[in-house]
């Protein structure tokens, strides 16, 4: 870990110097403002589109406002994962700055969790701020929620995103350009997205956690949510240890 903590202090004001820490977080905001309100007004739009047609439009609940909040997210979360993930390494590999930066006494390792954590704060600070917006203004708009469920829901959301950012992560440990890393985690997606879709197995993928994050959020939860957890934790650490014995003996 020699070197972890000045590698991790750069990445952060690297994501910040960027934009990409300020940005992701103001469009995780926006979509959690906007999820809350889409939900409950979307019937009165579909009768205004409808014109003069009859159409019976149910009307909005708060699991309406946690649905839409989490299909929402899922959709912004996944592409800023994959964004953020793809040039990580590739990036630093490909500009020769990774060589500059592995001298003595930085390690691999410490590299790598730089990286990676300084991703995952980004990304774990825009859900936070996106889910105290979707709880205030779906308390506005709806019933109050429980802040406990509520932010339990969003941790088991931030793991389903962190998961594909891992897989991207190590696809960029793979290779030395952006967009074939970009490539691995598109497919991984689309490979989740599938394999959700199947009884039994797909509670233990990335989309399979959303339904065990709107238990969550409206206090559903039952039995045997521990163990898709438990599954997607273990397969975080696996893409990131393989992450690792790829990376540690690659000539930079």
């Amino acid at each position: 870990m020699t070197g972890f903590a000045v590698l991790l202090k750069k990445e952060i004001k690297e994501q910040w110097r960027t934009g990409r820490l300020p940005v992701v977080v103001v469009i995780f905001l926006l979509f959690g403002l906007a999820s809350p309100v889409l939900a409950k007004y979307t019937p009165e739009i579909v009768k205004l589109a409808a014109g003069s047609i009859d159409i019976h439009v149910p009307t909005p609940t708060t699991n309406d406002a946690v649905a839409q909040l989490i299909k929402n997210l899922n959709q912004v979360g996944v592409l800023t994962a994959i964004l953020l993930a793809m040039g990580s390494v590739a990036g630093e590999k490909e500009s020769g700055t990774a060589a500059f930066v592995l001298v003595k006494p930085v390690s691999r390792f410490a590299f790598l969790g730089a990286k990676f954590s300084g991703l995952a704060i980004t990304m774990a600070a825009a859900v936070l701020i996106c889910g105290l917006a979707a709880y205030l203004y779906t308390d506005l708009l709806f019933a109050p929620l429980s802040v406990l469920g509520f932010g339990a829901a969003c941790l088991v959301i931030l793991l389903g995103l962190l998961e594909i950012a891992a897989v991207t992560f190590l696809g960029s440990t793979l290779v030395r350009s952006s967009i074939p890393a970009a490539a691995i985690g598109v497919v991984a997606v689309v490979v989740a997205g599938i394999v959700s879709s199947l009884p039994r197995v797909g509670q233990f993928t990335p989309f399979g956690l959303n339904e065990l994050a709107n238990d969550l959020a409206v206090q559903q939860v039952g039995t045997g949510w521990d163990w898709p957890v438990i599954a997607n934790v273990g397969f975080v650490v696996v893409a990131l240890a393989a992450s690792w014995i790829v990376f540690r003996r690659q000539e930079l």
